[in-house]
């Protein structure tokens, strides 16, 4: 059965995307996660997990020349990523493919110079899972636990590649263990509960925190720094 769309905007409308009238919707935490990667013309980056195809074309309209390959398990997502990538002109940047991670890696996927990702950010066991299916997939761990999802990001990775991800601040603790042994740097989405982990490869294991970003103003809306990158594809500097 087909599933109804609205056709959105993002980052100012750069980017067009088709996404679930109902259910699971993409928000501000997927142009954060791509704004956050320090990427350059001619880098190839895996983004696990990768919905609708939002963080992948958000970061193909913000680098020039960059390369994508998103990893998608439920198939309504998968397609309407293929479609989103046709919509946006990027289909020969963006190539979508339909895989749980919970299984053996495909073999011809190769090493990427980035991984980015916005895995579920529930544990199973303590959810109550919300009557949409897709919904339910996108934000509440199942085939693959959040230890899974990191090996399999993190082995995917070039020796000297950095993982990007966003993530509930109150499962930082059990990310960094999986961390330990890279150069991580924690940048806290402070009045949203969030924050953006970058780890990095090759370098001397070390933790450190950046300067928190703040997502709103005190009488509301976004800040000025928010703005500048939900609407203008400015990069998130950590």
């Amino acid at each position: 059965m087909a599933v109804e769309t609205t056709e959105d905007t993002l980052l100012g409308a750069r980017v067009r995307l088709l996404q679930p009238r109902r259910g699971y919707r993409v928000a501000v935490d997927s142009v954060l996660l791509a704004a956050a990667v320090e990427a350059k013309e001619g880098a190839r980056i895996l983004d696990l997990g990768c919905g609708t195809g939002a963080v992948a074309l958000c970061l193909a309209a913000r680098v020039p020349g960059v390369t994508l390959v998103g990893i998608e398990l439920q198939a309504a997502f998968a397609e309407l990523a293929e479609r989103n990538a046709a919509l946006n002109g990027m289909s020969e940047r963006v190539r979508i493919v339909r895989h749980d991670v919970a299984e053996p890696w495909p073999d011809d996927l190769g090493l990427f110079d980035h991984v980015v990702s916005n895995p579920p950010f529930l544990a199973a066991a303590v959810a109550d899972l919300p009557p949409d299916r897709g919904k339910a997939l996108a934000t509440v761990e199942s085939s693959a636990d959040l230890t899974r999802w990191l090996g399999v990001a993190l082995a995917a990775l070039k020796p000297d590649g950095t993982l990007t991800l966003i993530h509930r601040a109150d499962r930082l603790a059990e990310i960094a263990g999986h961390l330990a042994a890279l150069d991580v740097t924690v940048k806290p989405l402070a009045d949203a509960g969030r924050v953006l982990i970058r780890a990095r490869k090759g370098l001397k294991p070390a933790r450190r925190e950046a300067a928190p970003l703040m997502l709103h103003r005190p009488g509301g809306g976004y800040s000025e720094a928010a703005e500048d990158i939900l609407r203008h594809a400015a990069p998130l500097a950590f």
